[in-house]
């Protein structure tokens, strides 16, 4: 099959009409007709190379939501005119200690959709058959996207720390990801502090599904919640004073990180010793947990906040999300 995309050809180069063959469809493989493609921030970081492992020319786009054009012969539970979202994983071997303990997300030969391959910028994508997540009856179409890569990046960690209802929370950065983790966790029933550095926005942060903002820049705000929180979630990708969040946990409290933050962590062993606290990360998910997530999101009415751009304005769109402006996530539309 022959592919029409939009690919940038090396490090802050815009994106450009490219065209390639895909090759004989695999017995477990599937092709998707893209419908619209979320953009991530971790597009940029890989059109950029800021991760060192981009390959050129590189098709971004992970939080794709499409039809199936085209299955393989052994191909399980999916099938051709099926509804389906494919995320920042296309494959995974399926036999590793990872794969058959369902922590597919974990397998160390799993294949990213735009690591080596071309993603969902383009009008064809192709995916494993277990990757490719049907979508709930009911489902919004034109705002899933992000959910594929974002949504499961925040849904995730509520898990792993084992989050109750009766939990207190908080979220640093209330963007792209945070923005989804607020709506999640409000529905989870828990109290949720919203860590903003922008007090204009206390508004529309509590209007997302947070409880209370806290000005991240204020000590004196940061000394009132000292020792209150069961959770944190950091979601941003730069150095915070990683302190004063440890201290705004709970004794036993879980730091948790999502952010692609290039520089080491700067932990203090001490306030992990004497509250029992610890700190984790993760990526994303897997894909039965991706689909357990869309069924909460349709239960809920739980979607990001999106704006929609044409797929030829994809340059226009990456633009708008570098200059900070985007409101929260950017969906581009076949």
């Amino acid at each position: 099959m022959k592919v029409s995309a939009l690919a940038a050809k090396g490090p802050n180069q815009k994106l450009e009409p490219f065209s390639y063959e895909m090759g004989e469809l695999g017995a477990e493989q599937v092709d998707v007709k893209v419908l619209n493609c979320g953009i991530c921030h971790s597009d940029l970081s890989m059109m950029n190379n800021e991760w060192g492992m981009t390959a050129y020319p590189i098709v971004p786009g992970h939080e794709i939501i499409g039809e199936i054009v085209a299955a393989g012969n052994a191909v399980k539970n999916i099938k051709v005119g099926d509804k389906v979202g494919v995320g920042w994983f296309s494959g995974s071997c399926m036999s590793c200690h990872e794969c058959m303990d369902g922590s597919h997300h974990l397998c160390s030969k799993a294949e990213y959709t735009i690591g080596g391959r071309h993603g969902g910028f383009a009008d064809y994508v192709r995916s494993h058959w277990s990757w490719a997540i049907p979508l709930p009856e009911g489902i919004d179409l034109a705002k899933a996207g992000p959910l594929l890569c974002g949504g499961i990046t925040v849904f995730n960690p509520i898990l792993i720390a084992g989050v109750k209802a009766t939990d207190k929370v908080g979220v640093i950065g209330i963007g792209g990801l945070g923005h989804m983790a607020l709506k999640f966790l409000n529905k989870w029933g828990c109290e949720v502090v919203a860590f903003s550095s922008n007090p204009s926005k206390k508004e529309s942060i509590l209007a997302m599904g947070a409880t209370k903002v806290v000005d991240s820049t204020n000590p004196e705000e940061l000394a009132k919640i000292a020792g209150t929180l069961n959770f944190i979630l950091n979601t941003t990708n730069v150095t915070l004073d990683w302190n004063s969040y440890l201290v705004a946990l709970a004794p036993k409290g879980k730091f948790h990180n999502v952010g692609a933050v290039l520089e080491p962590l700067a932990i203090p062993a001490f306030t992990l010793l004497t509250g029992e606290k610890s700190v984790s990360g993760s990526p994303l998910g897997s894909p039965a947990l991706t689909r357990t997530m869309l069924e909460f999101c349709v239960r809920h009415d739980i979607y990001p906040i999106t704006e929609e751009y044409p797929m030829s304005k994809a340059n226009e769109a990456l633009e708008h999300l570098k200059s900070g402006k985007a409101r929260f996530r950017i969906v581009l539309k076949n």
